[in-house]
């Protein structure tokens, strides 16, 4: 992947840098992985705003991602590399020798006509989906089970790896792209390579209308709104939060405080926690 960027013609494309999609190689999707799903744009069953912030946005088709890889010793030919709305990745679609079709994220270095295969004897290539206790160490992988069957739920955005780097016993240790070093059981699959598209983060939005396109509607800090709204609210002129320390609009600290429970029983797998972030509160200028 690649970037472009535009000559500011208008404000919007002053500082817009876009993908050039050089990879993508069709246009339209698969119709029988496709299906329309109800985007709830942050409000539960009886209506009501659970998340802020959503809504509005494109329309879009659910590409059906086979995060399993569970078609064991079935070689496919990867027939095309597409754009996906629902995700920063893109995916590559395959062709099975036994004539069904299905979409997987597309790992970086893949190329269109490439055999893959999933199962504990394919080959260490990128595309490959085998256990973790089969895969070398140093080896970078993606999309990785926690729960042996379950389907990858982690290392899947654009750019995203896991590196192995031991094994002992049941259990293979992984480095995570949050430099968080965490134990998972050997009989999980995970895709050999890393997940493409990384020039992700060299992108620029330009204009408030990228995130309308997303479905992300305006953030308001809360120092601005009123007392009713917000904790922060009120005051004359720019005043400070009042508090010990910044809180949701709700009451709750925020910003830095840790909500992870305590007696989480995954917490025995984590070898090494995450680096801390270095975002911090300060004053009236957070909401």
């Amino acid at each position: 992947m690649g970037t472009r960027s535009y000559r500011p013609y208008t404000p919007g494309t002053r500082e817009r840098i876009v993908s050039d999609f050089a990879e993508i190689t069709r246009s339209e999707p698969e119709k029988s992985l496709t299906k329309f799903e109800h985007r709830a744009k942050g409000r539960n069953n009886r209506g009501v705003i659970t998340s802020r912030r959503r809504g509005g946005g494109h329309k879009r088709l659910y590409r059906q991602i086979d995060f399993r890889r569970d078609k064991h010793n079935i070689p496919a030919k990867v027939a095309s590399i597409e754009y996906d709305p629902n995700r920063n990745a893109r995916i590559a679609l395959l062709y099975y020798q036994d004539g069904e079709k299905r979409y997987i994220l597309h790992p970086a270095g893949l190329e269109v006509g490439t055999l893959i295969v999933s199962g504990a004897d394919a080959a260490i290539e990128i595309g490959n989906a085998l256990p973790l206790s089969k895969i070398p160490l140093g080896t970078t992988v993606h999309n990785v089970e926690l729960h042996a069957g379950k389907g990858g739920q982690i290392v899947r955005a654009a750019g995203a790896s896991a590196q192995v780097v031991a094994k002992e016993g049941d259990y293979v240790t992984l480095k995570l792209p949050s430099s968080e070093v965490r134990l998972i059981r050997k009989e999980c699959y995970a895709t050999i390579g890393q997940v493409g598209n990384a020039d992700l983060r060299n992108l620029s939005a330009g204009k408030a209308g990228w995130n309308r396109w997303k479905g992300r509607r305006p953030k308001v800090r809360g120092s601005v709104m009123n007392p009713v709204d917000h904790p922060h609210g009120g005051g004359e002129g720019r005043a400070p939060i009042g508090r010990s320390g910044p809180v949701t609009p709700w009451g709750k600290p925020t910003l830095g405080y840790k909500t992870r429970n305590p007696k989480k029983a995954s917490n025995s797998l984590i070898v090494r926690r995450r680096r801390k972030s270095s975002k911090r509160g300060r004053g009236g200028r957070q909401s």
